[in-house]
């Protein structure tokens, strides 16, 4: 009942969205001689207001058009090498000469599968992009994956991870797997499983930012109302079924907007004050500061679902019973050892002022690959920043992208290597 409370009231607000456009329109129409005097400004901003306060927002493109290489622009092409029910690994092909013969190594970007999409991710691409050969991992909407693609949980994950490192490898180079936030368990779990089994194309080296490998350490905020019930309410209040007429009908999903509502929720005054500052700037005509403004919240406010097992998993597994830092997390009855893990670099990055993924949550993966030689091992913590700041903004550009490129090309391993 909640996903049809949430589709009826979307469409019921419909023709009142539609009026709000028009009459915004209207009041700036060129034609309109009373479009400058306050009133109207202020009239119009308040409709723009409601608009961007009641439609849906889809994803977001990824629009990266052109990188710069030895000083050189360079396009891009964004194509879609392996296509799976839940994902599709994308590949941002630099399409020149001077990007070719750079023989960049490869890096596989797993963005995180909690409620945004990978496009999240877009200045994290943009940043790595000069000097490297990058794949993403771009998870689909679960509402628009029909039930007969079967379920998805932790160790499907695992296993997507482990085809597309299969997949990438098969030139000869083993690849960078790049673990954004939520993913860092999972991925974890397939570099352990790959070494287990001797498979060639395990990761040369795995990086994990702002991941939740052991969340008894520097509980925030967000770990703590994952242990406050049992998952069986879990379960009970946030599992729903997809109403049709989407193509996922009837699978079981927690859905974005629920994740949206807690996202928001975390910081409801920095999000209330920055809609009082873009009224104020609709109605001075501060064309640039509402642009940033939308830029922004079209890609925040932009959400999918996810299937119920996966989410239902995750929560009982990394944030209730803490598996994998005890040694108890098992895959399909397979158990996780990350101690298996040898010859695969490890580098684990945190912000100083993360309120999502608390300080050494992500740097405990380090004792658990206990067999990993020390020389192959490397940790950062990045001062004066949140969770975003980890892979995002200026200081990822400045501090956090020059080490991690230099740790993998330290590390860049053949896959007979």
């Amino acid at each position: 009942m909640l996903y049809h409370a949430y589709e009826m009231t979307h469409a019921a607000m419909g023709p009142m969205r539609t009026a709000a456009r028009m009459s915004s329109q209207a009041l700036r129409n060129p034609f309109f001689p009373l479009r400058e005097a306050l009133p109207f400004r202020a009239t119009a901003a308040a409709f723009e207001m409601f608009v961007n306060a009641t439609k849906r927002y889809g994803k977001p493109e990824f629009g990266i058009e052109e990188v710069e290489i030895s000083g050189e622009a360079v396009p891009v092409i964004e194509e879609v090498v392996l296509s799976k029910p839940f994902c599709q690994l994308v590949h941002f092909k630099r399409n020149a000469t001077v990007a070719e013969a750079r023989n960049d190594p490869k890096v596989l970007m797993v963005a995180p599968m909690s409620g945004h999409f990978a496009t999240l991710l877009r200045g994290t691409v943009e940043a790595m992009l000069p000097e490297h050969e990058v794949y993403i991992t771009d998870w689909t909407d679960a509402r628009d994956i029909p039930v007969s693609d079967g379920r998805f949980d932790l160790a499907d994950f695992a296993d997507y991870i482990s085809e597309f490192c299969r997949f990438l490898a098969k030139d000869g180079e083993r690849v960078t797997v790049m673990a954004v936030c939520q993913p860092g368990v999972p991925c974890m779990a397939s570099a352990a499983m790959m070494a287990e089994d001797g498979d060639a194309a395990r990761p040369a080296t795995l990086i994990l930012m702002g991941s939740p490998i052991d969340t008894r350490i520097s509980e925030t905020e967000p770990n703590r109302l994952a242990t406050t019930r049992p998952i069986s309410w879990f379960e009970k209040n946030m599992i729903v079924m997809v109403p049709w007429p989407n193509r996922g009908f009837l699978r079981r999903v927690y859905p974005g907007f629920l994740q949206l509502s807690g996202f928001m929720s975390m910081n409801l005054d920095r999000h209330v004050d920055a809609h009082v500052d873009q009224f104020r700037n609709l109605v001075r005509g501060d064309g640039d500061s509402a642009a940033a403004h939308r830029a922004f919240y079209d890609e925040y406010l932009a959400v999918m679902d996810l299937s119920a097992e996966f989410y239902l998993q995750t929560v009982e597994e990394v944030f209730q019973k803490h598996s994998l830092p005890k040694g108890e997390l098992t895959l399909r009855d397979r158990p996780i050892r990350p101690a298996a893990i040898r010859d695969t670099a490890l580098m684990t990055i945190e912000g100083e002022k993360d309120d999502i993924t608390g300080r050494g949550q992500t740097e405990a993966a380090l004792a658990l690959c206990e067999n990993i030689p020390e020389a192959k091992k490397f940790h950062y913590t990045q001062p004066k920043v949140g969770h975003y700041g980890v892979f995002n903004g200026s200081r990822f550009r400045m501090h956090i992208q020059p080490k991690i490129r230099d740790f993998i090309r330290a590390n860049r391993k053949m896959v007979r290597g």
